[in-house]
């Protein structure tokens, strides 16, 4: 994938993490609650810190590191220098999501007229935090996804995605309840690319195919 790489999927999870309260009274309502309800609140902390260090390092820059390194980036209230440092990175992190976004709608706009149609309605009506339920093979050139659109943005159902005329396909294994996070979409001599960013587990799928179909299950 040249787009929604699982780097850049990984970096907006850290501009998920740097999401702080507004303010010192709402950090403490949240604290408060927490108690009430019997929740360890330190426990979470450095639990979701462990699990994010690696790339939060990665992907902020060294004036973050102590923060990161002593735990305080997510276990106090934020102090007026964090603050700063978190807004200079997020107004950057966000110029250039837009530039790759309008990058790619560039690129899809300049393809999309030698897409068949059933390829515009796959990018068109996301599958964004859909489920595949199943992957089975038609015919020889066939290749036929259930996939659950219940938490979905569009359909609302269960829908089967047939692909037909496949003449490559990297699919990993145990797609099985895969969650479909993003697509890109290229042209591949007379066929089109499709390539996949799934989470759980967090992978990638690309396809080669001449035609693609969408129906919706009762």
């Amino acid at each position: 994938m040249k787009y929604f790489t699982k780097e850049w999927y990984d970096e907006m999870q850290v501009s998920g993490f740097l999401a702080f309260p507004e303010t010192e009274e709402e950090w403490e309502k949240n604290l408060a609650w927490r108690r009430e309800e019997g929740i360890d609140a330190g426990e979470i902390q450095r639990r979701d810190l462990a699990e994010k260090k690696e790339d939060l390092l990665k992907f902020l820059p060294e004036s973050f590191h102590p923060y990161i390194y002593d735990g305080t980036i997510n276990s106090t209230y934020p102090t007026p220098e964090l603050r700063e440092m978190t807004a200079k990175w997020e107004a950057d992190y966000e110029a250039r999501v837009d530039a790759l976004l309008d990058d790619y709608s560039r690129h899809y706009e300049s393809i999309k007229d030698s897409l068949p149609a059933g390829v515009v309605q796959l990018t068109e009506k996301s599958l964004h935090d859909c489920v595949i339920k199943s992957i089975d093979r038609g015919a020889e050139d066939e290749l036929i996804f259930l996939i659950d659109c219940s938490g979905g943005f569009h359909y609302f159902k269960d829908i089967r995605v047939t692909f037909t005329g496949v003449k490559e396909a990297t699919i990993p294994e145990n797609l099985t309840d895969a969650v479909w996070l993003y697509n890109e979409i290229y042209l591949n001599g007379s066929d089109f690319e499709l390539h996949v960013l799934f989470d759980r587990p967090m992978t990638e799928m690309t396809l080669v195919c001449r035609d693609v179909h969408i129906e919706e299950m009762e």
